[in-house]
């Protein structure tokens, strides 16, 4: 409905156009000029700052799921992660939901993360439905079994699929590991 939002330059592209024709037409039809004439591209710019701020697109929405669950796994909230799931959820390892929350607890009920960093996010979407592959840079907690055992940090790269469900609301309905330090890898290999 707001795909034109999914770029809000694309109003500010607008009012640059409508100027230039507002001058070609002022310079045409001097007798036809009037003051407010000026204030129209104004107007489109002002109108496409306050729609970007109001309109939340599906784009934007998907955004916002995904930077609630680097934030919920740094934070080692597992309810915010539920909350951000679809109850369809499943993937390759997990059955359901519940399933993927029993790890996710288990997992989290210890320190694991200290930060998370966003590196890369590719989003492929179509009215209800979204892929997107997104690259995180995590660094463990020192009292974590990770950072004692393994390393003190990785370059996770993950598959999520989302899913636009009542009430406009994005929500993750599968995830799926890709790498880890640049190496391929499957939920069965890091369970």
């Amino acid at each position: 409905m707001f795909d034109i939002f999914e770029q809000p330059w694309t109003l500010l592209l607008a009012a640059v156009i409508t100027h230039i024709i507002l001058v070609i037409f002022r310079g045409i039809f001097p007798e036809k000029r009037r003051w407010w004439q000026r204030l129209i591209p104004v107007f489109i710019v002002v109108a496409a700052f306050g729609l970007d701020s109001l309109v939340k697109t599906d784009l934007e929405k998907i955004k916002a799921v995904i930077k609630t669950g680097i934030k919920a796994a740094e934070e080692e909230n597992a309810d915010a992660i539920e909350a951000i799931l679809s109850d369809s959820y499943n993937d390759s390892y997990h059955n359901t939901k519940d399933d993927l929350m029993r790890y996710c607890r288990e997992l989290l009920s210890e320190p694991l993360v200290e930060k998370n960093k966003k590196k890369g996010l590719m989003i492929e979407k179509s009215q209800t439905k979204a892929k997107a592959i997104l690259t995180v840079r995590t660094r463990f907690d020192e009292e974590s079994f990770v950072y004692r055992d393994f390393k003190q940090g990785m370059l996770i790269q993950v598959r999520l699929y989302l899913q636009k469900e009542a009430g406009n609301r994005w929500l993750i309905t599968r995830a799926e590991p890709l790498k880890l330090d640049g190496y391929s890898v499957k939920w069965r290999d890091i369970k």
